[in-house]
Protein backbone atom coordinates (compact mmCIF):
# COMPACT_ATOMS: atom_id res chain seq x y z
CA UNK A 1 0.00 0.00 0.00
CA UNK A 2 1.44 3.09 -0.75
CA UNK A 3 0.04 6.48 0.62
CA UNK A 4 0.41 10.43 -1.20
CA UNK A 5 -1.30 13.31 0.97
CA UNK A 6 -3.22 15.03 -1.57
CA UNK A 7 -5.94 14.04 -3.80
CA UNK A 8 -5.22 11.55 -6.76
CA UNK A 9 -8.11 10.91 -8.59
CA UNK A 10 -8.71 7.19 -9.42
CA UNK A 11 -9.13 6.00 -13.32
CA UNK A 12 -12.63 6.72 -14.74
CA UNK A 13 -13.08 10.05 -12.11
CA UNK A 14 -13.38 13.56 -13.07
CA UNK A 15 -14.05 16.55 -10.93
CA UNK A 16 -14.17 20.45 -10.91
CA UNK A 17 -14.62 23.44 -8.70
CA UNK A 18 -16.22 26.84 -9.18
CA UNK A 19 -17.60 30.16 -7.30
CA UNK A 20 -21.46 30.84 -8.37
CA UNK A 21 -21.60 33.05 -5.85
CA UNK A 22 -23.26 31.71 -2.76
CA UNK A 23 -20.23 33.25 -1.23
CA UNK A 24 -19.91 36.50 -0.84
CA UNK A 25 -16.15 36.13 -0.66
CA UNK A 26 -16.25 35.05 -4.31
CA UNK A 27 -14.04 31.86 -2.98
CA UNK A 28 -14.83 28.51 -4.58
CA UNK A 29 -18.50 27.27 -3.57
CA UNK A 30 -19.72 24.57 -5.98
CA UNK A 31 -17.70 21.18 -6.84
CA UNK A 32 -18.69 18.41 -9.03
CA UNK A 33 -17.61 14.29 -8.97
CA UNK A 34 -17.82 12.56 -11.90
CA UNK A 35 -17.28 8.80 -12.84
CA UNK A 36 -17.38 8.12 -16.30
CA UNK A 37 -18.73 4.60 -15.45
CA UNK A 38 -21.59 4.15 -13.77
CA UNK A 39 -20.28 3.54 -9.77
CA UNK A 40 -21.67 1.48 -6.93
CA UNK A 41 -22.28 3.76 -3.65
CA UNK A 42 -22.38 3.42 0.16
CA UNK A 43 -23.79 6.09 2.22
CA UNK A 44 -23.65 6.96 5.53
CA UNK A 45 -25.83 10.38 6.77
CA UNK A 46 -26.28 12.23 10.49
CA UNK A 47 -28.56 10.20 12.76
CA UNK A 48 -30.24 14.30 13.16
CA UNK A 49 -33.99 13.95 13.16
CA UNK A 50 -33.68 17.52 11.69
CA UNK A 51 -32.11 15.85 8.00
CA UNK A 52 -31.25 18.50 5.24
CA UNK A 53 -32.95 18.60 2.10
CA UNK A 54 -30.52 17.00 0.26
CA UNK A 55 -29.59 14.35 2.14
CA UNK A 56 -33.24 13.59 2.08
CA UNK A 57 -33.22 13.55 -1.55
CA UNK A 58 -30.18 11.32 -1.91
CA UNK A 59 -32.15 8.70 0.29
CA UNK A 60 -34.95 8.11 -2.07
CA UNK A 61 -32.36 8.06 -4.75
CA UNK A 62 -29.93 5.62 -3.00
CA UNK A 63 -33.59 3.48 -2.75
CA UNK A 64 -34.43 3.48 -6.82
CA UNK A 65 -30.74 3.45 -8.26
CA UNK A 66 -27.79 0.71 -7.97
CA UNK A 67 -25.62 2.42 -9.56
CA UNK A 68 -24.30 6.75 -9.43
CA UNK A 69 -22.36 8.69 -11.51
CA UNK A 70 -22.48 12.48 -10.48
CA UNK A 71 -21.63 14.06 -6.53
CA UNK A 72 -22.55 17.57 -6.72
CA UNK A 73 -22.12 19.78 -3.47
CA UNK A 74 -22.18 23.22 -2.70
CA UNK A 75 -20.61 25.25 0.37
CA UNK A 76 -22.52 28.36 1.71
CA UNK A 77 -26.00 26.97 2.52
CA UNK A 78 -26.64 24.22 4.31
CA UNK A 79 -29.94 23.70 2.61
CA UNK A 80 -31.71 22.83 5.70
CA UNK A 81 -34.70 23.95 7.91
CA UNK A 82 -36.29 25.23 4.27
CA UNK A 83 -39.19 22.69 4.38
CA UNK A 84 -40.56 21.41 1.02
CA UNK A 85 -38.96 24.26 -0.61
CA UNK A 86 -35.21 22.99 0.29
CA UNK A 87 -35.96 19.48 -0.91
CA UNK A 88 -37.44 21.00 -4.23
CA UNK A 89 -34.12 23.00 -4.77
CA UNK A 90 -32.38 19.70 -4.45
CA UNK A 91 -33.95 17.73 -6.38
CA UNK A 92 -33.73 20.61 -9.32
CA UNK A 93 -30.31 20.96 -8.99
CA UNK A 94 -29.99 16.99 -9.63
CA UNK A 95 -32.09 17.14 -12.34
CA UNK A 96 -30.29 19.93 -13.92
CA UNK A 97 -27.16 18.73 -13.79
CA UNK A 98 -28.25 15.12 -14.99
CA UNK A 99 -29.68 17.24 -17.93
CA UNK A 100 -26.49 18.25 -18.59
CA UNK A 101 -24.04 15.34 -18.30
CA UNK A 102 -27.14 13.14 -20.17
CA UNK A 103 -27.08 10.56 -17.04
CA UNK A 104 -30.51 9.73 -15.09
CA UNK A 105 -31.32 12.38 -12.14
CA UNK A 106 -31.54 9.46 -9.25
CA UNK A 107 -28.07 8.67 -10.29
CA UNK A 108 -26.70 12.41 -8.80
CA UNK A 109 -26.26 12.75 -5.32
CA UNK A 110 -26.59 16.52 -3.77
CA UNK A 111 -24.78 17.96 -1.06
CA UNK A 112 -24.72 21.40 0.79
CA UNK A 113 -22.74 22.75 3.62
CA UNK A 114 -23.03 26.57 5.38
CA UNK A 115 -25.92 28.12 6.83
CA UNK A 116 -28.74 26.78 8.33
CA UNK A 117 -32.30 27.85 7.74
CA UNK A 118 -31.60 29.78 4.60
CA UNK A 119 -33.23 28.91 1.49
CA UNK A 120 -30.79 27.52 -1.43
CA UNK A 121 -30.12 30.09 -4.70
CA UNK A 122 -30.67 27.49 -6.73
CA UNK A 123 -30.35 29.65 -9.63
CA UNK A 124 -27.13 30.35 -9.06
CA UNK A 125 -26.40 26.79 -8.71
CA UNK A 126 -27.91 26.42 -11.84
CA UNK A 127 -25.79 28.98 -13.53
CA UNK A 128 -22.65 28.03 -12.98
CA UNK A 129 -23.73 23.97 -13.40
CA UNK A 130 -22.98 24.57 -17.16
CA UNK A 131 -19.26 25.72 -16.52
CA UNK A 132 -18.82 23.36 -13.26
CA UNK A 133 -19.11 20.19 -16.45
CA UNK A 134 -17.34 22.13 -19.30
CA UNK A 135 -13.92 22.18 -16.91
CA UNK A 136 -14.32 18.28 -15.61
CA UNK A 137 -10.96 16.82 -15.59
CA UNK A 138 -8.55 14.37 -13.53
CA UNK A 139 -7.04 17.21 -12.02
CA UNK A 140 -9.86 19.22 -11.11
CA UNK A 141 -9.81 17.49 -7.23
CA UNK A 142 -8.11 20.66 -6.32
CA UNK A 143 -10.18 22.79 -7.36
CA UNK A 144 -13.61 20.66 -5.48
CA UNK A 145 -11.83 20.03 -2.14
CA UNK A 146 -11.75 24.04 -2.14
CA UNK A 147 -14.78 24.29 -2.92
CA UNK A 148 -16.73 22.09 0.06
CA UNK A 149 -15.04 24.11 2.65
CA UNK A 150 -16.49 26.28 4.87
CA UNK A 151 -14.64 27.61 8.19
CA UNK A 152 -11.71 24.74 7.34
CA UNK A 153 -8.22 26.38 7.54
CA UNK A 154 -6.78 23.84 5.04
CA UNK A 155 -8.33 21.50 2.44
CA UNK A 156 -8.77 17.88 4.17
CA UNK A 157 -7.26 14.89 1.47
CA UNK A 158 -5.31 11.51 1.07
CA UNK A 159 -4.61 8.92 -1.97
CA UNK A 160 -3.03 5.19 -2.11
CA UNK A 161 -3.20 2.93 -3.68
CA UNK A 162 -2.64 -1.08 -3.13
CA UNK A 163 -2.65 -4.50 -5.28
CA UNK A 164 -5.77 -6.57 -5.81
CA UNK A 165 -4.67 -9.48 -7.72
CA UNK A 166 -2.44 -8.31 -10.49
CA UNK A 167 -3.72 -4.86 -10.88
CA UNK A 168 -3.49 -1.43 -9.11
CA UNK A 169 -6.02 -0.06 -6.96
CA UNK A 170 -6.74 3.48 -6.36
CA UNK A 171 -8.43 5.12 -3.59
CA UNK A 172 -8.83 9.20 -2.96
CA UNK A 173 -10.52 10.72 -0.19
CA UNK A 174 -11.23 14.57 0.39
CA UNK A 175 -13.36 15.48 3.33
CA UNK A 176 -14.19 19.54 4.63
CA UNK A 177 -15.69 19.89 8.33
CA UNK A 178 -13.82 22.48 11.60
CA UNK A 179 -16.59 22.92 13.71
CA UNK A 180 -19.79 21.03 14.47
CA UNK A 181 -18.21 17.67 15.33
CA UNK A 182 -19.86 15.05 17.12
CA UNK A 183 -19.59 11.18 16.86
CA UNK A 184 -22.73 9.23 15.10
CA UNK A 185 -21.43 10.87 11.77
CA UNK A 186 -18.84 13.54 12.80
CA UNK A 187 -20.29 16.86 11.12
CA UNK A 188 -18.73 17.04 7.68
CA UNK A 189 -18.70 16.51 3.78
CA UNK A 190 -16.32 13.34 2.50
CA UNK A 191 -16.43 11.44 -0.34
CA UNK A 192 -14.07 8.73 -1.26
CA UNK A 193 -13.34 7.35 -4.58
CA UNK A 194 -12.15 4.61 -6.02
CA UNK A 195 -11.49 2.05 -9.27
CA UNK A 196 -11.79 -0.93 -7.43
CA UNK A 197 -14.01 -3.46 -8.89
CA UNK A 198 -16.30 -4.57 -5.38
CA UNK A 199 -19.89 -6.36 -4.60
CA UNK A 200 -22.14 -4.07 -3.04
CA UNK A 201 -22.41 -6.21 -0.20
CA UNK A 202 -18.15 -5.75 0.01
CA UNK A 203 -18.42 -2.35 -0.01
CA UNK A 204 -21.20 -1.54 2.67
CA UNK A 205 -19.21 -3.66 5.08
CA UNK A 206 -16.04 -1.95 4.44
CA UNK A 207 -17.79 1.59 4.99
CA UNK A 208 -19.17 0.42 7.76
CA UNK A 209 -16.26 -0.48 9.57
CA UNK A 210 -14.16 1.95 8.39
CA UNK A 211 -16.48 5.12 9.25
CA UNK A 212 -17.24 3.68 12.97
CA UNK A 213 -13.73 3.59 13.97
CA UNK A 214 -12.72 7.28 12.12
CA UNK A 215 -15.47 9.83 11.59
CA UNK A 216 -17.80 8.16 14.43
CA UNK A 217 -14.38 8.63 16.75
CA UNK A 218 -13.86 12.60 16.26
CA UNK A 219 -15.29 15.28 18.55
CA UNK A 220 -14.75 18.86 18.22
CA UNK A 221 -17.46 20.01 20.29
CA UNK A 222 -20.16 17.18 20.49
CA UNK A 223 -22.10 19.31 18.42
CA UNK A 224 -24.32 17.38 15.65
CA UNK A 225 -25.13 19.00 12.52
CA UNK A 226 -28.05 18.26 9.98
CA UNK A 227 -25.60 17.55 6.65
CA UNK A 228 -23.14 14.98 8.08
CA UNK A 229 -22.38 12.67 5.16
CA UNK A 230 -19.98 9.94 3.85
CA UNK A 231 -20.10 8.92 0.19
CA UNK A 232 -17.70 6.10 -1.12
CA UNK A 233 -18.19 5.20 -4.98
CA UNK A 234 -16.61 2.40 -6.74
CA UNK A 235 -16.59 2.33 -10.54
CA UNK A 236 -14.75 -0.93 -11.39
CA UNK A 237 -12.50 0.89 -13.76
CA UNK A 238 -9.08 -0.52 -12.54
CA UNK A 239 -10.53 -3.91 -14.16
CA UNK A 240 -9.32 -5.86 -10.15
CA UNK A 241 -10.98 -9.21 -9.91
CA UNK A 242 -14.10 -8.21 -8.14
CA UNK A 243 -13.58 -8.01 -4.43
CA UNK A 244 -16.36 -9.90 -2.58
CA UNK A 245 -14.98 -11.68 1.02
CA UNK A 246 -11.43 -13.37 2.10
CA UNK A 247 -7.97 -11.42 1.81
CA UNK A 248 -9.26 -8.65 -1.02
CA UNK A 249 -11.79 -7.35 1.06
CA UNK A 250 -9.64 -7.67 4.32
CA UNK A 251 -6.80 -5.24 2.15
CA UNK A 252 -9.39 -2.93 0.89
CA UNK A 253 -11.09 -2.30 4.08
CA UNK A 254 -7.83 -1.66 5.64
CA UNK A 255 -7.02 1.12 2.98
CA UNK A 256 -10.05 2.73 3.53
CA UNK A 257 -10.13 2.58 7.21
CA UNK A 258 -6.61 4.10 6.69
CA UNK A 259 -7.80 6.73 4.31
CA UNK A 260 -11.23 7.47 6.81
CA UNK A 261 -8.81 7.33 9.75
CA UNK A 262 -6.65 10.08 7.97
CA UNK A 263 -9.45 12.83 7.22
CA UNK A 264 -10.73 12.10 10.15
CA UNK A 265 -7.78 13.15 12.20
CA UNK A 266 -7.11 16.14 9.72
CA UNK A 267 -10.91 17.52 10.64
CA UNK A 268 -10.12 17.22 14.65
CA UNK A 269 -6.50 19.00 13.98
CA UNK A 270 -8.26 21.56 11.58
CA UNK A 271 -10.90 22.20 14.76
CA UNK A 272 -11.99 25.70 14.66
CA UNK A 273 -9.60 27.39 17.17
CA UNK A 274 -8.00 25.00 18.33
CA UNK A 275 -4.80 24.97 19.85
CA UNK A 276 -4.19 20.74 20.92
CA UNK A 277 -4.78 17.67 19.36
CA UNK A 278 -6.07 15.02 21.78
CA UNK A 279 -6.18 11.42 21.49
CA UNK A 280 -7.85 9.47 24.40
CA UNK A 281 -7.23 5.75 24.98
CA UNK A 282 -9.66 3.82 26.63
CA UNK A 283 -8.41 0.29 27.67
CA UNK A 284 -9.07 -2.73 30.18
CA UNK A 285 -13.11 -2.01 29.62
CA UNK A 286 -15.53 -4.64 29.76
CA UNK A 287 -16.71 -4.43 26.43
CA UNK A 288 -15.90 -1.73 22.75
CA UNK A 289 -19.02 -0.14 23.54
CA UNK A 290 -17.90 0.98 27.11
CA UNK A 291 -14.63 1.88 26.19
CA UNK A 292 -16.42 3.93 23.47
CA UNK A 293 -18.51 5.92 25.71
CA UNK A 294 -16.02 6.85 28.38
CA UNK A 295 -13.99 7.78 25.50
CA UNK A 296 -16.11 9.99 24.07
CA UNK A 297 -17.48 11.18 27.70
CA UNK A 298 -13.82 12.46 28.55
CA UNK A 299 -13.75 14.42 24.70
CA UNK A 300 -16.64 15.92 25.06
CA UNK A 301 -16.35 17.00 28.62
CA UNK A 302 -16.02 21.19 28.00
CA UNK A 303 -14.14 21.24 31.70
CA UNK A 304 -11.42 18.53 30.32
CA UNK A 305 -11.29 20.76 27.28
CA UNK A 306 -10.65 24.08 28.80
CA UNK A 307 -8.20 22.51 31.27
CA UNK A 308 -6.29 21.00 28.53
CA UNK A 309 -5.76 24.52 26.31
CA UNK A 310 -4.73 25.86 29.75
CA UNK A 311 -2.24 23.44 30.52
CA UNK A 312 -4.03 22.36 33.77
CA UNK A 313 -3.52 18.95 34.39
CA UNK A 314 -6.64 18.77 36.15
CA UNK A 315 -7.52 14.94 36.47
CA UNK A 316 -10.78 15.52 39.06
CA UNK A 317 -12.13 16.49 35.02
CA UNK A 318 -11.21 13.44 33.79
CA UNK A 319 -12.94 11.41 36.73
CA UNK A 320 -16.29 13.46 36.74
CA UNK A 321 -16.47 12.60 32.82
CA UNK A 322 -15.73 8.76 33.37
CA UNK A 323 -18.32 9.03 36.42
CA UNK A 324 -20.87 10.68 33.90
CA UNK A 325 -20.52 7.92 31.03
CA UNK A 326 -23.43 5.93 32.16
CA UNK A 327 -21.51 2.97 33.13
CA UNK A 328 -20.32 2.18 36.87
CA UNK A 329 -16.56 2.55 37.03
CA UNK A 330 -15.11 2.03 40.50
CA UNK A 331 -12.71 4.64 41.28
CA UNK A 332 -10.40 2.49 43.02
CA UNK A 333 -9.54 0.22 39.71
CA UNK A 334 -9.65 3.61 37.30
CA UNK A 335 -6.08 4.67 36.79
CA UNK A 336 -5.17 7.92 34.75
CA UNK A 337 -2.43 8.83 32.49
CA UNK A 338 -1.96 12.09 30.79
CA UNK A 339 0.69 13.44 28.96
CA UNK A 340 2.79 16.67 28.59
CA UNK A 341 0.07 19.61 28.31
CA UNK A 342 2.96 21.93 26.94
CA UNK A 343 3.05 20.58 23.43
CA UNK A 344 0.58 20.49 20.04
CA UNK A 345 -0.29 16.63 20.79
CA UNK A 346 -1.80 15.67 24.07
CA UNK A 347 -2.30 11.88 24.91
CA UNK A 348 -4.70 10.67 27.58
CA UNK A 349 -4.95 6.60 28.55
CA UNK A 350 -8.13 5.90 30.85
CA UNK A 351 -7.81 1.92 32.26
CA UNK A 352 -10.89 1.06 33.49
CA UNK A 353 -9.56 -2.99 34.95
CA UNK A 354 -12.82 -4.39 33.47
CA UNK A 355 -12.14 -6.03 30.86
CA UNK A 356 -9.90 -6.53 27.39
CA UNK A 357 -11.88 -4.12 25.19
CA UNK A 358 -10.11 -0.52 23.65
CA UNK A 359 -11.41 1.73 21.79
CA UNK A 360 -9.32 5.49 20.81
CA UNK A 361 -11.16 8.84 20.69
CA UNK A 362 -9.73 11.81 18.92
CA UNK A 363 -10.57 15.35 20.03
CA UNK A 364 -9.18 19.26 21.03
CA UNK A 365 -8.91 21.74 23.13
CA UNK A 366 -11.68 24.20 23.81
CA UNK A 367 -10.69 27.98 23.02
CA UNK A 368 -12.19 31.37 23.52
CA UNK A 369 -10.92 31.68 19.31
CA UNK A 370 -13.90 28.98 18.74
CA UNK A 371 -15.82 31.26 20.92
CA UNK A 372 -15.47 34.10 18.91
CA UNK A 373 -15.67 31.96 15.46
CA UNK A 374 -19.11 30.67 16.25
CA UNK A 375 -20.73 34.02 18.18
CA UNK A 376 -19.98 35.59 14.55
CA UNK A 377 -21.40 32.58 12.11
CA UNK A 378 -24.66 33.75 10.08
Amino acid sequence: MKKFLKAILPAGFKANGISCGLKKSGKLDLALIYSQFPALVSAKFTTSSIMAAPLIVNQKHLKSAKRFQAVLANSGNANCFTGKSGIKDAQSSAGYLARELKIAKNSVLINSTGIIGKRLDVAKIKRGIRKLVLGLSSSGIHRAKMAIMTTDTFAKEVSLSLKIGAKLVHICGIAKGAGMIAPNMATMLCFILTDAAITQAALDKATGAAVDKSFNCISVDGCMSTNDTALVLANAAAGNRVISGGADLASFSQALASICLDLAKMVVTDAEGATKFIQIDVTQAKHPQEAKSVALSIANSVLFKAAVFGQNPNFGRIAAAVGASGYKIKEEKLKIRLGSLKGKRVKLTVSLSRGKAKCTVYTCDLTPEYIKINAAYN
